[in-house]
């Protein structure tokens, strides 16, 4: 029987992570959060008073086994001038079947099946949810989209009400033998599902493993000059001391004028691996060569780092 590993995340973080572990002999849930509320999503949102699609749809695709010229349909995006322009394909066939069936896990279900997708792939609730975020200097800003838009750093992370977390994921937490919180956005895709109560409540009662795929580069406003031990000492504060066992960090050397352009044109740098202080909060650190380098963008190698997290599991 496999081994069971819950992923939580969003965005494209959780998509390349999964696009990876999903080759391994592993039973995988995503767990995503459903409070992006910019482009395709963020209108879909506001017309139809619903979760956000956009990740889920990602998350879908980058599991698909089916032929890839159909994956690609999923992926495709409107050029036009009336209302549909922007919207991506695989939206609005989510947002279809919701109408359809008034519940997004079921419309998941029905597009899983459709797609070919042999792992589970969970909303983190059925709620529009509005994320809200306190800068360090008491400003509240609403929404997903207007958080990262801010460039501002955090000193809270909150929902303008309080989830109804989807039964299933608790579960999925309670069974899995490895929590894998993925990289991606810390403030918005992450700590987005790590701050709902129940969730926090089935992370540290669980008998399973935390591991933490750690950023590889740093986010303007939000992150500026965190390194590892930064990013895990924003998650311990949300979840508790102790409740993270291991990290994984990239090591990888890249070239400084790639470097160079992320700081001029993202102003984006590096995460610097700070062995010492990571030692001194107990977190296992495995750091590896991951990184690669494709059209100028810096990516994690999602098959190297499946491995990684597939030879973790095994350990046990």
């Amino acid at each position: 029987m496999n081994k069971k590993v819950a992923v939580i995340g969003g965005g494209t973080g959780l998509s390349f992570l999964l696009k990876g572990l999903k080759k391994f002999p592993v039973d995988i849930t995503a767990i995503i959060t459903v409070a992006d509320d910019g482009k395709s999503t963020g209108k879909l949102r506001n017309e139809f008073n619903i979760p956000a699609v956009g990740d889920i749809r990602q998350v879908i695709y980058n599991l698909s086994e089916i032929d890839e010229d159909i994956k690609k349909l999923m992926e495709y995006r409107f050029k036009t001038s009336s209302d549909l322009d922007g919207h991506a394909l695989g939206n609005l066939i989510l947002v279809g079947m919701l109408n359809m069936t008034g519940s997004l896990k079921d419309s998941i279900g029905a597009l899983t099946k459709l797609l070919d997708v042999k792992h589970k792939v969970l909303p983190l609730s059925e709620d529009s949810l509005v994320l809200m975020g306190e800068t360090i200097d008491g400003e509240v800003i609403e929404g997903e989209h207007n958080i990262t838009k801010a460039r501002k750093r955090y000193k809270r992370i909150f929902y303008k009400e309080e989830p109804k977390v989807l039964p299933e994921v608790i579960t999925a937490l309670q069974e899995a033998d490895l929590i894998v919180l993925s990289m991606g956005s810390l403030y918005t895709s992450l700590l987005a599902n790590l701050i709902c109560k129940d969730v926090k409540d089935a992370i540290n009662k669980t008998s399973a493993k935390v591991m933490y795929v750690c950023n590889v580069m740093t986010q303007p406003g939000e992150t500026d000059d965190f390194k590892v031990s930064d990013h895990l000492n924003v998650l311990t504060n949300c979840l508790g001391d102790g409740t993270i066992d291991v990290v994984i960090a990239a090591n990888s050397v890249i070239d400084k004028e790639i470097l160079k352009k992320y700081r001029n044109r993202e102003e984006k740098d590096l995460v610097i691996i700070d062995r010492d202080n990571i030692e001194k909060m107990g977190i296992e650190l495995i750091e590896d060569d991951i990184l690669t380098v494709e059209d100028g963008t810096i990516k994690h190698d999602s098959i190297k780092l499946g491995s990684i997290i597939f030879s973790y599991m095994m350990r046990k």
